[in-house]
């Protein structure tokens, strides 16, 4: 008897594992959600390269209270749209805004969707210049140097720190949930400096030396590419461009 509630206890906290992972875990050859707390998820899509090939993009999802903000679109139109729908039908949320990162694809590639649902989309003014320069898709609303953004009772924090990857780059905040969205001025453990032709190499260290002197705290970095860490993810990257 006893070794049958034992094989029944097992068997039944595989099946409970099992519904738990095919419930919060989202997969397609195009979309990857991976959730990083209870409400923060990271969306990973893809993007063709002339240097590195094809390259897994981060950007964030917050939800709370049935509401959801997107930090930086998929690298297109038509994997935002599958985002979306995930958010919308599957974790039943309305999206409330997008946040973009900086002015590259891997941050707005699919912002012209969002924009079609009329979902207000927020960069710093810097983004927004260089965005109209190059002919890429255009935030509407832009922001010197700090945004506070409500999602229900709970705040984000958007702020321009300074120049890294590119000299329009920010980072963002959830102090709830201690989770810093770092985009491409933060790099994944062990990365190289990838891209860097729009970047300030000599000031990207001082630019996130002062994020983490700001955010302290912080328990959950997702960087823009690669695997999310804890803070130590900022002192990498200072050290790669000491």
């Amino acid at each position: 008897m006893k070794q049958l509630l034992t094989i029944i206890f097992i068997s039944l906290l595989f099946i409970n594992c099992k519904s738990k992972k095919q419930t919060i875990t989202y997969s397609t050859d195009s979309l990857k959600i991976i959730p990083v707390t209870k409400n923060v998820f990271i969306h990973i899509t893809y993007l063709n390269t002339d240097d590195f090939s094809k390259v897994e993009c981060n950007g964030m999802v917050y939800i709370n209270n049935n509401e959801a903000i997107v930090f930086d679109t998929p690298t297109n139109n038509i994997v935002s749209e599958e985002l979306i729908k995930w958010i919308t039908e599957i974790k039943k949320c309305s999206i409330k805004a997008v946040v973009v990162n900086h002015f590259h694809d891997d941050c707005l590639g699919g912002l012209n969707t969002f924009h079609s649902l009329n979902i207000p989309s927020y960069s710093s003014e810097k983004t927004i210049a260089l965005a109209k320069a190059n002919k890429f898709n255009i935030p509407k609303i832009g922001f010197n140097k700090k945004l506070e953004l409500k999602l229900g009772n709970k705040k984000v924090i958007n702020t321009y720190f300074g120049e890294a990857h590119t000299i329009d780059n920010i980072v963002s905040y959830i102090p709830s949930e201690f989770v810093l969205f770092g985009g491409c001025p933060v790099k994944s453990l062990n990365a190289s400096k990838g891209y860097i032709g729009d970047a300030n190499t000599k000031e990207w260290s001082s630019t996130i030396r002062k994020v983490k002197s700001t955010y302290p705290n912080t328990k959950i970095v997702i960087p823009g590419h690669g695997k999310s860490g804890d803070i130590t993810l900022l002192d990498y990257t200072i050290n790669l461009f000491k």
